[in-house]
């Protein structure tokens, strides 16, 4: 195990948009094995400011899952729709700063402009801003360099206003965004290393961007690689992955430390659930996934369904 980290914390942050399933199965056993082999603590957070997409009973779902495979989490559960006054005063001093504006632009005023790793590069029509009744929230760009050094997929740069422009840190229909969301929530739960999917990695310089213009602590980041189907695609619920099989946790345990390329010996997937973790803990070693993006399909045995949902 490798020595301690000062003041160390890690999360995990599903959306409550469905059951977990092998994929997010991933980026969980990978931030609690970082979090507990760094001798820190795990957080869980429910990303739930989304309802229109939300399932009802996913969230209870996802911690029943959780509790299954064995997973201890340091504290309450913490939800993100509880920080909505926190995340608005963010945005409020934003705009009060005149580093974000108001934006009445429409997705099909957006339609046939460039496009960039996050989609359209937003060319700052509202940038004087806007009284419109109905308007989104953008917070401003700059063309310096955002730069960081990820853990596993190394130094990473992007010029936010050619590469994706102003973006939008509250919808209008008055949602809070991701991107404000969980910068704010991070720094509020003093997370320092943030371990996720690679397919996030693209999104990282927005939020670093946030975090200074905030004045917020930027943690460490390591993004594994994504779990794909048959087709090719990421493993995630648009694509149709199946929840977790809550009947034969340690086989589907086992295969997922495989994909995270952690050298299993013996016949793990019989041993109990506890000594399965502490082997996985002791042995922790996200080196071998340095660079990589993919890990190839998970057995089908193994990515069966959770309570017939899917």
């Amino acid at each position: 195990m490798r020595a301690p980290a000062a003041g160390y914390t890690g999360r995990f942050a599903p959306s409550p948009t469905g059951p977990l399933h092998f994929g997010s199965l991933l980026a969980a056993v990978a931030s609690y094995l970082q979090a507990r082999a760094s001798g820190g603590r795990w957080l869980l957070r429910i990303e739930d400011i989304d309802p229109p997409r939300a399932q009802p009973g996913a969230a209870r779902r996802i911690l029943e899952a959780l509790e299954t495979y064995g997973f201890e989490w340091d504290g309450s559960v913490g939800y993100q729709s509880r920080n909505a006054g926190v995340h608005r005063e963010a945005i409020s001093a934003l705009l009060h700063r005149g580093a974000a504006y108001r934006c009445a632009c429409s997705r099909r005023d957006l339609l046939g402009l460039p496009r960039g790793p996050l989609g359209p590069i937003y060319p700052g029509t509202c940038r004087a801003g806007s009284t419109a009744h109905k308007a989104a929230v953008r917070v401003r760009t700059h063309d310096n360099a955002v730069s960081f050094d990820d853990a596993l997929q190394g130094p990473r740069s992007q010029r936010l206003e050619s590469e994706s422009g102003d973006f939008v840190i509250c919808r209008r229909d008055g949602l809070i965004a991701y991107h404000l969301a969980v910068v704010v929530d991070d720094a509020n739960d003093r997370v320092s290393e943030v371990v996720r999917g690679v397919d996030l990695l693209d999104s990282t310089p927005r939020q670093i961007h946030l975090q200074r213009l905030l004045g917020l602590p930027t943690p460490r980041y390591m993004h594994i690689p994504v779990a794909e189907n048959a087709a090719g695609q990421k493993l995630s619920k648009r694509t149709g992955a199946a929840g977790l099989d809550l009947q034969r946790p340690r086989p589907t345990l086992v295969a997922a430390l495989r994909a995270l390329q952690q050298p299993l010996t013996g016949d793990m997937a019989n041993a109990p659930l506890r000594a399965i973790w502490e082997w996985a803990i002791t042995h922790w070693d996200p080196a071998p996934l340095h660079g990589r993006c993919r890990i190839p399909p998970p057995p089908g045995s193994l990515a069966g369904t959770e309570n017939g949902l899917s």
